[in-house]
Parts: structure tokens; C-alpha cells; sequence
């Protein structure tokens, strides 16, 4: 094995168990972690769960005895990519490292640290990121607010993690909420908790994220969503850094640096009445804006090779060109949905598409909505029928395994159960009907 590796130039570290595995996978940023089934010794599960939590997309590969097939079903129903049976051969070997190793190596703008999780890698190049990053560098080690402005899939929230994790904050907790996802009173709970009894079903005490942000930062997402009465209770918290649990009188004092994001013109909303002033000012001392991604057209190269590595390994596909018309296309189009969009659509690209070229020529949905290089926001990709091709193809390409379906999809088997009955129930799954089944 350490022949082929070195026969491609790949650096590799052995590591002698678990746990120095995991230091070593936690000490640089690695490609792929092959693991071998004895010399785990029954902790195979919490590597899988360590390597997993922190690099989500890192494929683990089991090297498994022919006599331990068992064994080797329940590591790839926990999380195993894919498995080497003993005795090595050269030509699996090889053929699994064309497969899941990247495409092509991608500068970062930034990340939080060396090694850091690819989920918050920066990726571009152009003046616009480059000039928030160093602005965000810049404010990180103070313990100012800071507000993150910008389109929907901008990427703001990598942002508030550059912050976070370039401030003397960076060994403490990084929290996020979601404003938008839950209704206000279950904000008010999810942010300062609750005593015990202090609403139906609150059965025992439970602490709120503000509290579990002590000594780190907490991100409010969305932070426009919110209604009057939970903005008065966050500018107090600012103000004074303590609360009460929804329920309780005990004040609970917490030291919380507050990163906002918000894809509206807050100071438009102060306005017209639908967010406080006073709130407005505490938050917005510091604003960074992310610029969308048709102001970022030089980062469309960049970003396409990111998410073709992010892919290729659950897609099966090695790409080694991108097609220039399709660049071309890219460069056109408004990108409503900006990177998130763009995400979307290589994604597509790189299920339903052939062949070492990536391109949009066997995906007609794509073509249609980029060849036209539309300019106007109102002319957005129809994500949800991608969404919807993008289950059929996985189905396809699986079977109809439900479990193996929802791994190439990167979603649970739950959730891909709950679309199917969706697409069923609005009868957008009728020509299907025949091949889909409702067991895995």
C-alpha cells in the first residue's frame, strides 16, 4: 500500500491506534483516512465519529480481513466510505485514490486555522473577499459586535467563523442560532433556556445557547427575523451580559462576544420600524459586507473546482477539465442564489453528467436557466426539481437502497424517506413508482 501511495506522491502518516489517529488527523488537513479493521480494535466507532463531526466529507476507508464481511457491513452502515479486503491489490487501490482523492488542489482565501475543517474554508481570490477577510482579521481580536451583511448564500457565516476562531476567543464555544427556523418563543427557550415547569413539556432545567457560548461567541443568524419583544431582551443581554432562563429569576451573567448576520438593509428596517434603533447600533458598530457572487466572477473557476472535490468522491467521478462553455455560462449568469447556487448546480453537474469533463451538456434543466445568461434575480434555477432529479438519480444509480441513496446524497435515510412520500403525495413521482420501493 505505502508503494502505491508513494508511487503517487501522496503523503501518508501511520499511525499505531485510535487515538493516535486521531491526533494525527486532527494536526493537518488530510484527503482520506484508511483504517485497519484489527488494528482498531473495536474502536473503529469512535474514530468514525471523531473524523466525521469534524470533516463530515472525509472519506474513511476500511481495510478488512475476507473473513470479517459482517464486521465490514456495520463500519460502512456507520460511516465507512468504502472497503479494501486483505490481501491489498494494487488495481483496487488504485482505482479507490482516482475516486476519492480531490481533483484539484484549490488556494484558500482563508480558513480559521492550518488544518481547519473544510466546511469553513474560504475559497476566492477576487478584491471584494479579500478585502472583508482582512477586515474581519482586523476586528476579530477585539470583543466589538460584529454585523455580517450580505445576499442569502453569500457565505457570511464563514465569516463570523474567521472571526471567531482569529480572536482570543478561539478556545472557547462557537455557537449558532437560527433566528428564522423557529417561531419566537421557541427562540426566546433555544437562547436563554429554561427552569423546569416553565412551560408544557419542559420537564427539567435546560441551558440556553447564550449561556453555552461563556467564553466564546455566539452567532445570531439572521438576526433581522427577530420580533420586538425578543430584540429588547437581546439589547439588554448586550448591555448588561446577563439574563434569566425563560421561567426563572436567578440572573445568570455570561462574558459573550455577538456576531449577527443579516441579508436585509438593517438600516432601511430601522426606518420603517421593524428593527430597533438602539439594537441596530449596538449590533452594527462593526458591519463587514460579503459580496455576492456576480461581483466575485474571477472566484467562479476557484469555487466550481472546490465543490467538484467536495462531490467527486459520493458522485464516483474523477474530473480533470471544466468545460469552457460552461464557465462561460457561469460567468453570464446573475447567481440569485449566489455560491449556495452554485453549489446546487455542480452538484447536479456532477450526478447526472459522464466522463472526465464537467459540463451542463446532460443536464438540459441547468442549460436552459445559464445558456441564457439571464441578469434579472427573478430568473432563479428551479433548485426544488433539481432536488427532485437528484433523488431519482441517486435511486437509480443505488437500486433503490435507501441507505446507499441517502449517503450519495449527503442526507439521512430519514429525510430522503420524507421526500419521496413528498414527491409522491404531489404526484411528481409517478413515472418512478415502478422502480422505487419503500424499503431499503
Amino acid at each position: 500500500m505505502l508503494e502505491t501511495l508513494t508511487g503517487r506522491a501522496i503523503h501518508g502518516r501511520v499511525a499505531r491506534d485510535v487515538t493516535s489517529a486521531l491526533e494525527v488527523t486532527r494536526s493537518d488537513d488530510w484527503d482520506m483516512v484508511m483504517v485497519d479493521l484489527e488494528a482498531a480494535q473495536g474502536d473503529l466507532g469512535r474514530l468514525l465519529q471523531a473524523v466525521k463531526t469534524d470533516s463530515p466529507e472525509m472519506p474513511v476507508i476500511l481495510i478488512s480481513p475476507r473473513d470479517c464481511v459482517e464486521a465490514a457491513v456495520r463500519a460502512v452502515r456507520a460511516g465507512c466510505d468504502d472497503v479494501l479486503v486483505k490481501p491489498l491489490r494494487r488495481e483496487p487501490l488504485e482505482d479507490l485514490l482516482r475516486t476519492l482523492l480531490p481533483n484539484h488542489d484549490v488556494p484558500l482565501a482563508a480558513c480559521a486555522w492550518k488544518g481547519a475543517r473544510r466546511l469553513y474554508q474560504i475559497i476566492g481570490r477576487s478584491p471584494g473577499l479579500l478585502e472583508v477577510i482582512a477586515s474581519a482579521r482586523k476586528v476579530a481580536p477585539t470583543s466589538v459586535p460584529v454585523l455580517i451583511t450580505g445576499e442569502s448564500g453569500t457565505g457570511k457565516e464563514l465569516i463570523s467563523y474567521l472571526v471567531h476562531h482569529e480572536s482570543n476567543r478561539s478556545q472557547g464555544p462557537y455557537i449558532r442560532v437560527n433566528c428564522v427556523a423557529l417561531s419566537e418563543s421557541l427562540l426566546e427557550s433555544e437562547l436563554f433556556g429554561h427552569e423546569k415547569g416553565a412551560f408544557t413539556g419542559a420537564y427539567n432545567q435546560r441551558k440556553g445557547r447564550l449561556e453555552r457560548a461563556h467564553g466564546g461567541t455566539l452567532l445570531l443568524d439572521e438576526i433581522s427575523e427577530t420580533g420586538a419583544r425578543l430584540q429588547a431582551e437581546l439589547l439588554r443581554v448586550l448591555e448588561t451580559q446577563d439574563f434569566e432562563r425563560v421561567g426563572g429569576s436567578e440572573s445568570i451573567r455570561v462574558n459573550v462576544r455577538v456576531v449577527s448576520t443579516t441579508n436585509r438593509d438593517l438600516a432601511a428596517e430601522v426606518g420603517r420600524g421593524g428593527f430597533r434603533r438602539d439594537l441596530y447600533y449596538r449590533i452594527g458598530g462593526i458591519q463587514l459586507t460579503v459580496p455576492p457572487l456576480r461581483e466575485r466572477k474571477e472566484d467562479l473557476p476557484l469555487l466550481v473546482w472546490h465543490f467538484v472535490n467536495e462531490f467527486a468522491r459520493e458522485a464516483r467521478r474523477r474530473i480533470t477539465a471544466l468545460a469552457p462553455e460552461m464557465l462561460e455560462a457561469f460567468s453570464r449568469f446573475h447567481w440569485p442564489g449566489n455560491v449556495r447556487q452554485l453549489r446546487n448546480v455542480v452538484r447536479a453537474a456532477m450526478l447526472f453528467g459522464e466522463g472526465p469533463t464537467l459540463s451542463l451538456a446532460q443536464v438540459p434543466q441547468l442549460q436552459v436557466e445559464l445558456m441564457s445568461g439571464e441578469k434579472s434575480p427573478a430568473s432563479t434555477l428551479r433548485l426544488q426539481e433539481l432536488e427532485r432529479l437528484a433523488v431519482l438519480e441517486a435511486l437509480r444509480r443505488t437500486k433503490s437502497h435507501y441507505a446507499r441513496a441517502a449517503k450519495l446524497l449527503g442526507i439521512t435515510d430519514r429525510t430522503l424517506r420524507e421526500k419521496i412520500r413528498r414527491y409522491r403525495n404531489d404526484g411528481s413521482l409517478v413515472e418512478e413508482k415502478t422502480w422505487v420501493r419503500e424499503t431499503a
